[in-house]
């Protein structure tokens, strides 16, 4: 693949483009790594604030290969520059974030000015990115960052309007209708003259995908035919367990004192939180439940509080050593990695749910919003995970949480779904680097098609 590249020229600059959150910086970041791997010279290009903690996850052997280039938004009063990234933004400034991003396409188009990439690779949240690229005649494909289950489901829902989802293990339950409706009502209230539609066509019709046909190869097919896009999956984002967080090492050696498949770990990821109540019913089903956790409980920006309060009174001191309960970020690689966990119960982003495949690791599925629904539903239908349902009023209860946590850890359904996933995990580490390779020389040769044009 790389001699490939370089009897085109001698190095394929390649700019890449993700939203500035972490949820999607790492599928960025994880491509890139795949790009370079087959000698492109990548441009990961965000806000400095997001750059500060995408550095130091970028391995010496791709110092030369990934340059990281910053984006400066518009300067607005009401948003510092550490609030230029999704992470830890107070919600009422997510429109104004949005706002200062619109804003900032002079600079973006000054960055391809002066770097003058041979390729744009741009989150599907950016589709304007295509336009400021085709400006100056630079070809640009878009990359999904979730799995094709959810963006055909949701291509179909919106393009093909009163056409049903021909695939019945992918749906929302009527209370996740309600929250999709709400949602898509603020968007069109706060849409802007600018805003592009994420399933326009566009000029390019190739987009990648963080996923893999051993996972979505149905949805993939779907999609393709339905919107006549060249879907290329590129195998899903997963960080390596041992360069990442390893100043977290007290937690790992908790962890060591544990028995194989005893414990499950807990976390909704940086930037979905549960409410009071969904936190109360979760702490009661693990105390109850007399597993082995680790719980990374943490709390919107601006609604920080004690844990010890948070919690259920005398709940930290009546798990004793049976549980860790963490405020901060955990390193879940390297958790989801140990031999000693045996379950994930997780709110199912793309991210996460791809890691809990990737090594091995059952999923106790609780969705919150957006795609997570429809990836749990997914993971359900793969044989890899089971669903905490909520009640009619989007409620989960402590009796649920208790018996399927039983059911994962020490039962039989956790034998089944361990041999699952570990199936699917040794099937997709088989094909990843096939995948790669295909999606690669897709893109060498718009490259090639590009220069020849110009």
């Amino acid at each position: 693949m790389a001699t490939e590249v370089t009897e085109l020229r001698k190095t394929l600059r390649v700019l890449m483009f993700p939203f500035l959150a972490y949820g999607h910086i790492t599928p960025f970041l994880d491509l890139s790594k795949k790009l370079a791997d087959r000698g492109f010279l990548i441009c990961l290009c965000s806000t400095p604030i997001n750059l500060k903690s995408t550095k130091p996850k970028i391995p010496e052997k791709y110092s030369d290969s990934i340059q990281l280039v910053e984006l400066h938004l518009a300067e607005l009063p009401e948003l510092p520059p550490h609030y230029h990234t999704t992470n830890g933004l107070p919600p009422h400034l997510n429109h104004t974030l949005q706002k200062a991003l619109k804003m900032s396409k002079p600079n973006f188009a000054k960055i391809l000015q002066n770097l003058k990439p041979d390729l744009v690779i741009y989150d599907v949240l950016q589709q304007w990115a295509e336009n400021v690229a085709n400006e100056q005649n630079i070809p640009a494909v878009r990359l999904g960052i979730s799995g094709a289950a959810a963006v055909s489901y949701f291509f179909n829902l919106v393009r093909k309007q009163g056409v049903g989802f021909p695939f019945h293990a992918i749906y929302l339950r009527k209370i996740e209708q309600v929250k999709m409706r709400k949602m898509s009502a603020k968007y069109a209230k706060d849409k802007q003259p600018d805003d592009v539609d994420v399933f326009v066509d566009g000029n390019t019709k190739i987009i990648l995908m963080s996923t893999s046909r051993t996972i979505d190869a149905k949805y993939i097919d779907f999609l393709s035919e339905v919107s006549n896009w060249k879907v290329f999956p590129v195998g899903p984002p997963v960080q390596d367990p041992i360069t990442s967080d390893v100043d977290k090492v007290e937690v790992i050696d908790w962890l060591g004192t544990k028995d194989e498949n005893s414990t499950v770990f807990v976390s909704f990821g940086s930037e979905h939180f549960l409410s009071r109540e969904d936190m109360e019913e979760m702490a009661f089903g693990l105390e109850l439940s007399n597993v082995n956790f680790i719980w990374v409980a943490r709390f919107p920006m601006g609604e920080e509080q004690n844990l010890e309060d948070a919690l259920p009174k005398g709940f930290l001191k009546r798990i004793g050593d049976r549980g860790r309960v963490l405020d901060k970020f955990a390193p879940q690689p390297r958790i989801l990695n140990h031999p000693s966990t045996g379950g994930f119960i997780s709110h199912c982003g793309w991210n996460s749910v791809m890691e809990s495949i990737d090594f091995g690791v059952p999923i106790i599925a609780v969705p919150i919003r957006n795609d997570q629904p429809i990836n749990a539903r997914l993971m359900v239908e793969l044989g890899v995970a089971v669903e905490i349902v909520r009640d009619d009023d989007g409620k989960i209860h402590q009796g649920k949480i208790t018996e399927t946590l039983r059911d994962v850890i020490t039962g039989k359904t956790g034998e089944n779904l361990r041999a699952k996933v570990r199936d699917i995990s040794k099937n997709l580490k088989s094909i990843r680097g096939k995948e790669m390779d295909v999606a690669a020389s897709e893109l060498i040769q718009l490259c090639k098609k590009s220069i020849a044009q110009s």
